[in-house]
């Protein structure tokens, strides 16, 4: 490897600056301007969300910007705050616990960490634990609390807006003799309008204008209107607001007040802070309190940024991209952000497919979105002041509306219904209890699931008669591994096709399995040994090498095998001298038997050696 190309995967960045066009440079700038425009509402929205004054949503805007470009591999992947992560965040600090930005600017580096960990041990591959309803359970249950979470901004409520879901309601229904008009005119408004702009980018105007130049010109306007609705609602509002609010305690909306103007202190992340609680007195945590109070957040939300991050480069880079460098692109935006007063980051898939659609071509645009912030920080920030709460929350719940993903339900429904169960649990729970232990108790669900058909495999359970009328039975598993959850369930299936089908000898067609397990293999020379009381031989049909090593160095048993179907018959005529048909079996079974499972044929269907044949071949 020369010094070149280890340069370009150390630092990917490089190689889109080698070559690096003019042409590039203004496809960037345009790209990274219009994502700019969209993060800067969103930006100062998610802030509000996470319990933090509206800067350090704009802190947290441009620093992945500069470090994905440099180490991410995926150009149309923007790194900022999102939602998700906004309103996990908001479990330690905006929730009445008045501990400032303290603890989302540690989670923030405990995220970077456990990220970077999660880099350097090649463990991407556990977001892969994650099945798919149980992401749409957890997405969805997020976008509603988020939604809920909003009803105080939107309906301009003063009071607390409660701890959860629960009590977020509890909170707002509690208080609706207290909505503002002002506020809930403004905000029903502003959500209609960016729906409305959301949708008239969709508008197709060919043949509708003569001339090909006003189509176009036409075209890119409603394009630019519609990609940038979110900042254009905040504009209009915050114009109106300022002009209408003559003095602030007469003012018809709740403004977002002061932002601190300029550039975040470059400064360690504290290790100690001072927290208000809910009766006014201050007390100082150490270290040690707040990692117990972050708690499984500390693991959690670096799962959840990793899952989103890949999703999206897979989404617009194709198969071809290493999770491993997406990881460490993403742990180092978190680290370094730490150390700008940034809360956690990740990629956002919104904004990615804008940055998409706006024709970017390196990751460098997300430099240009992040000078754009650094200068809204300087010279925009006093006037962000002005800019109401309700246009803020209509921003948020116009964006989260759409991760409620009710058309999965159908196909799932149709295709499995048994995968509704993990997602159902995932939703339901972490609108009960939390997001955290709705995703842990839906995954662990989902493991469950997955252990339960390991130890239940399908049997397909035979009696078979060869040409010279040589009863035998065949048991044929249909899965590619027999573990030890499934071997005492193996037993039991033996055991009820020898009371079934009379006894006769057992044949255990392989042809399928190419793995065992030492507890499964132990399992089977236990399952040999019954057999070998009763005088029932037991076979081991088309059953793989490694097999044979495994079971013979486990139970220091020789199984008689089987190599292929056309040696069945001789093998059968010559145990059959020693077989004694009469001896009544009753295996031992500690595994209760569920009908539904086993898979029988009876005695007078195949007949035929070679329909055995056509079985195994297939």
């Amino acid at each position: 490897m020369t010094l070149k190309d280890w340069g370009y995967r150390v630092l990917p960045g490089l190689k889109w600056l080698h070559g690096y066009s003019g042409q590039d440079a203004v496809a960037d700038l345009i790209a990274g301007v219009t994502v700019g425009l969209t993060v800067l509402p969103q930006g100062l929205a998610y802030a509000t969300l996470a319990g933090l004054e509206p800067q350090y949503g704009l802190y947290s805007a441009f620093v992945g910007g500069i470090i994905y470009a440099m180490l991410g591999s995926c150009r149309q992947v923007t790194i900022g705050p999102t939602a998700l992560l906004a309103l996990m965040t908001s479990r330690h600090t905006g929730l009445g616990l008045g501990s400032g930005p303290a603890y989302a600017i540690l989670l923030c580096l405990i995220s970077g960490v456990v990220e970077l960990g999660m880099a350097v041990l090649k463990l991407g591959a556990l977001v892969d634990l994650i099945s798919l309803p149980v992401t749409v359970g957890f997405t969805s249950a997020t976008a509603v609390i988020i939604g809920t979470s909003q009803l105080k901004g939107l309906l301009g409520l003063r009071g607390g807006s409660g701890s959860d879901f629960i009590n977020t309601m509890r909170s707002v229904f509690g208080n609706l003799h207290q909505v503002r008009r002002g506020d809930f005119t403004l905000g029903l408004v502003s959500i209609v309008v960016l729906l409305v702009l959301r949708k008239l980018k969709d508008v197709k105007l060919d043949g509708r204008l003569r001339s090909l130049r006003a189509q176009q010109l036409v075209s890119g306007s409603i394009w630019v209107i519609a990609t940038g609705r979110n900042a254009l609602v905040v504009l209009v509002t915050s114009v109106l607001a300022y002009n209408t609010c003559d003095q602030m305690d007469s003012c018809p909306y709740i403004l977002t007040g002061k932002v601190k103007s300029g550039l975040p202190s470059l400064a360690l992340p504290k290790f100690e802070t001072t927290i208000l609680d809910r009766n006014g007195t201050e007390t100082t945590q150490n270290l040690e309190q707040m990692l117990s109070e972050l708690g499984p957040s500390m693991l959690i939300l670096p799962i959840i940024a990793v899952l989103g991050n890949v999703a999206i480069s897979k989404a617009f880079g194709g198969a071809g991209l290493s999770p491993t460098r997406e990881l460490v692109a993403l742990s180092m935006s978190n680290i370094c952000g730490a150390f700008c007063s940034s809360m956690p980051v990740t990629g956002s898939f919104s904004r990615s497919a804008v940055n998409h659609a706006s024709g970017v071509r390196t990751p460098l645009g997300g430099c240009y979105t992040s000078v754009l912030v650094l200068l809204a920080l300087g010279l925009l920030a006093p006037y962000f002041q002005y800019i109401p709460k309700a246009a803020l929350s209509a921003v948020i719940i116009s964006a989260v509306i759409f991760m409620i993903e009710f058309e999965v339900i159908r196909p799932l429904w149709r295709c499995s219904r048994r995968e509704l169960l993990p997602g159902a649990i995932t939703f339901v729970l972490s609108l009960a209890v939390g997001v955290e232990i709705g995703l842990l108790l839906g995954v662990g669900a989902d493991v469950a699931f997955l252990v339960y058909r390991a130890a239940r495999p399908v049997l397909s359970v035979s009696k078979l008669q060869t040409r010279n009328g040589i009863n035998y039975i065949l048991i044929r598993p249909k899965h590619s591994s027999l573990y030890f959850p499934a071997i005492e369930w193996v037993r039991s299936g033996i055991s009820k096709a020898l009371a079934t089908h009379g006894t006769a000898p057992v044949v255990l067609d392989c042809a399928h399995v190419h793995d065992f397990d030492f507890t499964a293999a132990r399992g089977m020379g236990s399952l040999k040994k019954e057999l070998a009381k009763a005088n029932v031989p037991l076979f081991l049909m088309s059953a793989h090498k490694d097999i044979g090593v495994i079971l013979k160095e486990s139970t220091n048993i020789d199984f008689p095998t089987i190599d292929c179907p056309d040696d069945l018959e001789p093998i059968l005529e010559q145990s059959e001298t020693c077989f004694a048909p009469d001896y009544v079996l009753h295996l031992q079974v500690t595994a209760p038997l569920v009908e539904s499972r086993l898979v029988h044929c009876g005695a007078g269907e195949p007949t035929e050696l070679s329909k055995l044949k056509e079985k195994t071949t297939s």
